[in-house]
């Protein structure tokens, strides 16, 4: 293996194993098996970026918008570097000062998604898609915002405008697949099996695909997972994502321990900008927050 990967193996992880019988649960086997990459550092080209950034929104002299678009692109790279709170208030200023700035909506929405303040989300999509209704992320994210939010049925219809701008996009078709796996799992699965023939074979992501239709077994996608990577940056990419997924599959099978341990996985690789990587976190306080509802006794 490329020796730009620091590559350890978990030997265990005491949440994923049978908790009343000698039997050794198949996800525990599977911990045993997995690459881990090391964590993504943060760039340095980021930290000075936002260091001049800032230099010229405090020193230069110019107008609101050019100060918006400004606060947008640190706000945008505070993100990347997983300096949500700082985000989120460029995003704000950008917008105080230049409102019809699209951009800065979407962002704002994933934001308040990730804190589950679904009706401003609701409300940072509509306003970028009201203003440009050719913005395709938006309805991802609305669509998102509305999966997370218990509309899995509304959220159908922003996942199914996405996926037909790219049908081919085995991301695309995850989402709308979960999104209807929540409303009707016989029917996803079916309309599962009919796209995943739109997917081209040399992308690694229709292994995930594979997996969820029960072509190959999780095994045999985790065995895979570091083929064709050729550094560290993109082994921890193609990880986050792959971990994600995995996390939702366990998750879809009733194996709630299991899913967050791989929710936990996909958070340790730091790639902060991918959307597997935002709704991980989001993903393990949900889980949380069942488990404390489920523990509270009834009166």
């Amino acid at each position: 293996m490329n020796k730009l990967f620091k590559i350890v193996f978990v030997i265990a992880i005491s949440a994923v194993q049978g908790c009343a019988s000698n039997q050794i649960d198949s996800s525990a086997v599977l911990m045993n098996q997995l690459i881990i990459a090391e964590p993504l550092a943060i760039n340095y080209k980021s930290e000075i970026a936002i260091a001049r950034l800032t230099d010229v929104i405090q020193r230069a002299k110019i107008t609101d918008v050019q100060r918006a678009e400004l606060y947008y692109d640190r706000g945008v790279i505070y993100d990347s570097v997983g300096l949500r709170s700082l985000a989120r208030l460029d995003f704000n200023r950008a917008l105080r000062l230049k409102p019809d700035f699209v951009d800065a909506y979407n962002f704002l929405g994933i934001h308040y998604t990730q804190l589950q303040e679904f009706n401003q989300a609701y409300e940072a999509f509509d306003s970028a898609i009201d203003l440009d209704p050719k913005h395709e992320y938006a309805y991802l994210n609305r669509g998102i915002a509305l999966y997370y939010g218990g509309r899995s049925e509304l959220s159908i219809d922003d996942f199914s405008t996405f996926h037909q701008r790219k049908e081919s996009d085995p991301y695309r078709i995850l989402w709308l697949y979960l999104a209807e796996y929540a409303t009707d799992s016989v029917n996803a699965q079916i309309i599962l099996q009919r796209s995943v023939a739109l997917v081209d074979e040399n992308i690694w992501a229709k292994s995930i695909i594979e997996m969820y239709l029960g072509n190959i077994s999780v095994q045999q996608f985790v065995s895979q997972l570091s083929t064709g990577v050729n550094s560290n940056k993109a082994l921890s990419e193609r990880l986050c994502e792959a971990y994600f997924y995995l996390g939702k599959y366990y998750q879809l099978k009733g194996n709630k321990k299991s899913a967050a341990n791989f929710f936990k996985l996909a958070l340790s690789t730091n790639v902060y900008e991918f959307v597997e990587h935002r709704y991980a976190k989001l993903e393990l306080d949900l889980l949380k927050k069942n488990v404390v509802n489920t523990d509270v006794p009834s009166k």
